[in-house]
């Protein structure tokens, strides 16, 4: 068998993935979600993890435990500019405004704890391909010939 190729037999279906984000303080990044991202809280057990989530996107955060500081997770959006409007007003620390990418129209949100949530809708056909920010601050454009070349500064 490929490892493409799947099994023939699928018994048991999967839900969803949610992500764990390991935070420093809980009660803090519990706020910075609620408050700033507009999340809701959904379940709280105090000095270990809390639940939060926004529609059909939920992620889990842990003080102290399982996971890395700087995590990214790309999260679906009904419309990013809307929702880059809203955040722009709530003071959210955005890391990387809306740009048009060929895989989404998509912006970064930098949380208290540096971990990146990558908020993307369907790509805009009436405009050219933006800059990417990549983890360590660098950015990179698009050449013509399809390549992605670092920006130097200056």
């Amino acid at each position: 068998m490929s490892e493409t190729s799947a099994p023939k037999a699928r018994v048991t279906g999967l839900e969803c993935v949610v992500p764990i984000f390991r935070v420093g303080n809980l009660p803090a990044s519990i706020d910075y979600y609620v408050k700033i991202l507009g999340f809701k809280l959904d379940w709280h057990e105090p000095g270990i993890m809390a639940s939060v989530s926004r529609n059909r996107c939920s992620l889990m955060l842990c003080e102290g435990d399982q996971g890395n500081p700087g995590t990214w997770v790309w999260i679906g959006a009904e419309d990013v500019e809307s929702l880059f409007a809203e955040y722009k007003l709530t003071g959210a620390k955005v890391r990387h405004p809306p740009t048009n990418y060929a895989w989404a129209y998509e912006m970064q949100i930098e949380d208290p704890n540096g971990h990146v949530l990558r908020f993307g809708s369907e790509p805009k056909t009436d405009q050219p391909f933006g800059e990417w920010l990549d983890a360590r601050g660098d950015r990179w454009m698009r050449s013509p010939a399809g390549r992605w070349t670092k920006v130097e500064a200056g």
